[in-house]
C-alpha cells in the first residue's frame, strides 16, 4: 500500500528552472521584492458530521491488500477520517515475521505436517519480535496517517492469550499510533486479563460483542464491572440481529462506558431472511435513530462502519464503504 509523496522535478521543467537559473546570473535581481508563492495544502479527509465522528474498521477491506499504505488510500477515497485498525496491517507495516504460505487443498500429511511445524516456529518467531520491537515504526505510521487527517481511535489486537509482556507490547502499540485503547472479544477471560493492564497504561481495553445478547441471562454489566478501564465497542447490528430490539436502550442506558459502535445493517431475529447483513438501507437496523440519538446528546461515541454484507458484482469494498460513509452523512447534516 505504498503512496509515497513523490516531489520529482521532470526534466523539461528541470530544464526551464537551469535556464532560469541563468538568466538571474546576469540580471541584478532585487530580492527583496519577491514573494514566495502560497503553498496549498491538500485537503484532508472529515468525517465528523453533525458532531458525531464515523468512520470504519480496516476489516470493511478485508477482501483488498492489507498495507497500511493501501488502507491509507482506501480512507482517503471514502473521506475517511477515523479508523479502527487491525493489527495484521499495523504489524505488517512494522516488518513482523510472516508466516508460510496456506496449504493447497489437495495437501498430503507430509505437506501438513511441515506446515504445522512453520507455523508454530512463526508463532515464536512473532512473539519474540512483539516483545524486542522498537515503537519506531509505529509512530511512523501515526504520522503517516495524521498528516492526511486520519486518526488511529483503536488498535484491534485480540491479545488476551499472548504473554504479560505482549500484552504490554500492544498497549504501547496503541499509544505510539494514537489510538485511546485496545480493542478484543468480549468474554470473563479477556476482561479479567485486559482490564488492569489497560489501566497500568492508562488506556482501555475496549469490548467487542457478537450474538452474545441474545443468550438468555446476558448481560453488559458483568464484563463492565471488572475494570473502570473497560469500554465496549458496541455492535449495534449484531445486537439487533440477535435481539430484535431497539440498540438505543443499552446506548441510552450504558453510553459512558460505549467507546465505539460498530455500525451495520441487519434483518433481525424474526426478519426475512433472518439475521442477515444487508445493505445498507435495506436491512431493519435503526441506523437513522442510533446516529441522531449520538448527535442529540453529543455523547463523543466513535461510530464505524463495518462492511460485512457481500460487495455486488461489479463493485468493491471501497466504493461500497464510501456508500455507507454518504449515508451517514445525509443522515447527520
Amino acid at each position: 500500500m505504498q503512496n509515497k509523496s513523490n516531489n520529482i522535478v521532470s526534466r523539461r521543467r528541470f530544464l526551464g528552472m537551469t535556464a532560469a537559473a541563468a538568466t538571474f546570473a546576469l540580471v541584478p535581481v532585487n530580492f527583496s521584492s519577491c514573494t514566495e508563492p502560497k503553498k496549498t495544502k491538500a485537503k484532508k479527509s472529515n468525517s465528523k458530521f453533525g458532531g458525531v465522528q464515523v468512520g470504519a474498521i480496516t476489516y470493511s477491506w478485508r477482501s483488498m491488500s492489507p498495507t497500511a499504505e493501501d488502507t491509507l488510500k482506501y480512507c482517503l477515497q471514502c473521506g475517511i477520517s477515523s479508523i479502527e485498525m487491525m493489527s495484521n496491517t499495523i504489524e505488517l507495516y512494522a516488518g513482523i515475521p510472516q508466516g508460510p504460505a496456506r496449504l493447497p487443498l489437495d495437501a498430503g500429511d507430509e505437506q501438513k505436517a511441515a506446515f504445522q511445524k512453520a507455523m508454530q516456529e512463526t508463532a515464536e518467531a512473532q512473539k519474540k519480535w512483539r516483545i524486542s520491537a522498537p515503537m519506531t515504526k509505529f509512530k511512523e505510521l501515526r504520522k503517516m496517517y495524521n498528516r492526511a487527517g486520519v486518526k488511529i481511535h483503536i488498535a484491534k489486537f485480540s491479545p488476551e492469550n499472548w504473554s504479560d509482556e505482549e500484552i504490554d507490547y500492544a498497549f504501547n502499540t496503541a499509544k505510539a499510533l494514537g489510538a485511546k485503547g485496545v480493542s478484543t472479544e468480549i468474554g470473563d477471560k479477556s476482561c479479567q486479563k485486559l482490564g488492569p493492564f489497560a489501566q497500568k497504561h492508562g488506556m482501555y481495553a475496549i469490548m467487542h460483542q457478537h450474538l452474545q445478547p441474545g443468550e438468555p441471562g446476558w448481560s453488559f454489566e458483568k464484563f463492565l464491572d471488572y475494570s473502570p478501564a473497560i469500554m465496549l465497542n458496541f455492535d449495534a447490528g449484531h445486537y439487533f440481529g440477535a435481539t430484535g430490539l431497539h440498540p438505543n436502550g443499552i446506548i441510552e442506558k450504558l453510553h459512558n462506558r460505549i467507546f465505539s459502535i460498530h455500525m451495520k445493517d441487519k434483518t433481525g431475529p424474526k426478519g426475512n431472511p433472518v439475521n442477515t447483513n444487508m445493505e445498507w438501507g435495506k436491512g431493519e437496523t435503526p441506523i437513522a435513530d442510533i446516529l441522531l440519538l449520538i448527535k442529540k446528546n453529543k455523547w463523543p461515541i466513535n461510530v464505524d462502519i463495518e462492511l460485512e454484507y457481500q460487495v455486488p458484482e461489479g463493485s468493491d469494498a471501497v466504493a461500497e464503504v464510501k456508500k455507507c460513509v454518504e449515508f451517514c452523512r445525509r443522515i447527520l447534516t
